[in-house]
């Protein structure tokens, strides 16, 4: 009589794996690294993206024009009071000697005071960064988001005009100047 086979159980299964370290090993080390590789990806793609990154590169530039635009003002006012002085002086070596000159003039001679030139106080705004690739788009100063420098026609807003950051509610009035 032949007999029948006895069907394989879970537990022959599993010895036969345990049998077998290297087919064991194997998979193992197969499924732990493809399960690192998943996890990896996965945590890079949920890292947020930082956006300060670019905003300091953009405030350094405009620290250095500003820094060069105040010096600038700085010279420019040094030498209007140099001239000034001279003026001044000139003017009273004259005055000296004019009475010298006409001794029956006893009164003495008018001087005019140089008026000191007032220039209205211009706030200098941060200039905008132009977004590569895309005319007609800059980057905020103030934020970094990307903004349109169109009119409502669609025509581009020329350079050095003054314009309001619209991410910015109107009661803060932050200001910008198209590059």
């Amino acid at each position: 009589m032949i007999r029948p086979r006895h069907p394989v159980s879970t537990a022959d299964v599993l010895i036969h794996f345990f049998e077998h370290p290297p087919y064991f090993t194997t998979m193992n080390f197969r499924l732990c690294t493809g399960l690192a590789a998943i996890v990896s990806i996965s945590l890079v793609s949920c890292y947020p993206y930082d956006e300060s990154q670019h905003k300091k590169k953009a405030t350094k530039a405009a620290e250095k024009t500003t820094a060069s635009a105040e010096q600038v003002k700085a010279k420019e006012k040094e030498e209007l009071k140099k001239k000034q002085d001279e003026e001044l002086k000139k003017k009273e070596e004259l005055a000296k000697t004019i009475p010298a000159e006409n001794p029956t003039n006893t009164a003495p001679a008018p001087t005019e005071t140089p008026k000191p030139s007032v220039e209205p106080k211009r706030t200098e705004y941060p200039v905008a960064s132009k977004v590569p690739g895309k005319e007609g788009y800059v980057f905020s100063p103030y934020n970094n988001k990307i903004i349109s420098v169109r009119d409502e026609q669609d025509r581009l807003i020329p350079s050095g005009t003054l314009v309001q950051d619209p991410t910015f509610p109107p009661a803060d009035k932050k200001y910008f100047r198209v590059p």
